[in-house]
């Protein structure tokens, strides 16, 4: 077998999108609606243990907030509340100010030269993939991309593995063919389910995950000159930065 395709997750490994940006819409979103929550860094930390905005906004008031009586269209202001948000998060990438990761553009456009199949499995909206991709990449980035998993396109959320079996149902592709992207626990949790190797690069909220079961642990991709950190005991061959040689290096050894 091959390597065939890298799929993306987007929040965290694409871009730090959580901390300056997601919590800042949502916040936002919650101002304008008059609304006292507010999410600071440390919450917002202990919020993303659930995956998807709107999943969000519901568990926070669940355990943080007993003092809120939820009114007959709770779901629905949660809807409308999610889609302000959107567009605040997109205004925010409009303005440039949700930069990519280190090495990630370098290492999709080297993955687009060698051929190899690019796809996205994110639980964020629609909306919000072709933003980050449009103003952090280029503006037909979404073209790079056979196929987009994001948003309610799957009932379950990560850490399910259904957003990346839908990917891989729609591509046509075999998951040993494959390496996936992740950066937190629910997201290998959802990879691996789906039986893809999976890359990790950390973040701030993340760091302290568990990635039991990944090809390598990193705190980033790295460029020349900027070399990542090995957070796991992976053997990568006096490589210090991920490229496509060290990804054929990890798919080779997989388990």
């Amino acid at each position: 077998m091959s390597l065939e395709s890298l799929i993306f997750d987007v929040d965290g490994t694409l871009a730090d999108t959580e901390k300056d940006g997601h919590r800042v819409a949502f916040n936002a979103a919650f101002s304008a609606a008059g609304l006292d929550w507010h999410w600071d860094e440390v919450l917002y930390g202990k919020l993303l243990m659930v995956t998807g905005g709107k999943e969000r906004m519901k568990y926070y008031i669940d355990e943080f907030r007993p003092d809120y009586q939820k009114t007959a269209d709770f779901g629905e202001m949660v809807v409308q509340l999610h889609a302000s948000k959107t567009r605040y998060y997109t205004d925010l990438l409009d303005q440039g100010r949700i930069p990519l990761r280190p090495g990630v553009l370098r290492l999709l456009q080297e993955a687009r030269a060698a051929g190899l199949r690019l796809a996205i499995a994110t639980t964020t909206t629609p909306a919000n993939v072709s933003a980050l991709l449009r103003n952090a990449i280029a503006p037909e980035a979404e073209s790079w991309f056979e196929v987009i998993g994001a948003g309610d396109v799957v009932a379950a959320k990560k850490p399910a593995a259904d957003i990346y079996d839908y990917v891989l149902k729609q591509m046509a592709i075999q998951p040993a063919n494959c390496l996936a992207f992740e950066d937190s626990e629910n997201g290998i949790k959802s990879s691996l389910g789906a039986g893809l190797a999976t890359v990790i690069t950390v973040n701030g909220y993340t760091k302290d995950h568990d990635f039991d079961g990944a090809a390598i642990v990193l705190d980033q991709m790295g460029e020349p000159g900027q070399p990542f950190s090995m957070l796991s005991k992976t053997t990568v061959n006096g490589a210090n930065y991920l490229d496509l040689s060290l990804l054929q290096h990890l798919y080779q050894g997989r388990s």
